[in-house]
């Protein structure tokens, strides 16, 4: 499968998160990619397309704050990564914030997501495989192409980050496919965890479905999102479709859920597939508390691909260093019919 990944994807490298009142040593580590890379043999480095399909999503201020933001927190003679400590508890309003700590809190929602030395690099990176990929795709140089993303995206927002993302590289792609005509699009989020961010960015948005598989929010991250209930607002009224699922889910009950998903995506009517695909479902994952194997991985990409519709696949999670590779390898080859 044709796969696009930047070298500046590495430059990305948190020490610390904060989680259950512990500082702990950050589990989306540059390994991740390492790993994958290892797995996955060629993959091409994407062209530099700008900053118009990240602005076609993200806020240009957030974006601007993302740019500087590291820069801001040493200027403040803090050091290592930047992490917010104060954050809104109900709405936000536009204001004109000097201080890094809290323009952090401003524009971030949690306290796992730390802004390093190298993380706009690494996210703009991430971006412009995604874009690259669908690229490929909308030249016809490629039906199916992989984004290998790292930072993950799925949780960041139009404008905020969180969840270890930045930049949302699956609405990126998705917004990008529908401007080269390739639409309807639709988005189908199989990460262990709710992809708020690419909710939000199309809950009002009826040209884009937005469908995920997720550990309900009554119990994970991120709670405040991934309900059943929630169906979409507006113009994009009933193009939402959350499916959580307990803890301990195995391919049997899982099966289904994807089932569901691609029905309500072929009634959609959609002509090009993103995939925000996340290896976090992984039975050995250390965060996540589903229970499928590596053969799942194949199964699941054999059930997208049934489909038959074009697909950009783009990397969300999986903390599992060492089975990340091969459990990615098993999707692709379930992509590709193997």
């Amino acid at each position: 499968m044709l796969t696009f990944c930047s070298p500046a994807q590495n430059a990305h490298a948190p020490l610390l998160e904060l989680v259950n009142g512990q500082a702990e040593a950050h589990a989306e580590i540059p390994a991740r990619l390492e790993n994958m890379l290892a797995a996955m043999g060629a993959v091409r480095p994407p062209e530099d397309h700008g900053l118009e399909a990240i602005l076609a999503v993200h806020d240009p201020a957030y974006v601007a704050f993302l740019q500087s933001a590291h820069d801001a927190w040493l200027a403040a003679g803090r050091e290592g990564d930047a992490i917010g400590y104060a954050f809104p508890v109900r709405g936000r309003r536009p204001l004109g914030l000097e201080r890094i700590d809290g323009r952090l809190g401003q524009y971030g929602f949690d306290t796992v997501t730390p802004i390093a030395a190298g993380t706009w690099e690494a996210a703009y990176g991430a971006a412009q495989s995604a874009i690259a990929a669908v690229e490929a795709q909308a030249s016809g140089e490629a039906r199916h192409a992989f984004a290998l993303c790292r930072p993950p995206g799925h949780h960041a927002g139009a404008d905020y980050f969180g969840g270890y993302c930045y930049l949302n590289n699956a609405a990126i792609a998705a917004r990008a496919a529908a401007s080269r005509g390739m639409g309807p699009v639709a988005v189908l989020d199989v990460d262990y965890h709710h992809g708020n961010g690419t909710q939000d960015i199309f809950y009002e948005d009826g040209s884009i479905f937005f469908a995920s598989i997720h550990a309900d929010p009554k119990t994970d991250f991120p709670y405040f999102w991934g309900h059943a209930e929630e169906r979409g607002a507006g113009d994009g009224e009933g193009t939402t479709f959350n499916q959580p699922l307990p803890r301990g889910t195995d391919w049997t009950a899982y099966e289904g859920a994807l089932g569901k998903a691609l029905e309500a995506i072929a009634r959609f009517g959609a002509t090009t597939l993103i995939v925000s695909y996340g290896a976090d479902t992984f039975a050995e994952d250390p965060i996540s508390q589903f229970a499928l194997t590596t053969d799942d991985m194949q199964r699941m990409g054999a059930a997208i691909t049934s489909l038959g519709l074009p697909t950009v696949t783009v990397m969300e999670g999986g903390y599992n260093v060492a089975a990340l590779g091969r459990n990615v390898a098993a999707f692709i080859a379930g992509l590709e019919g193997a």
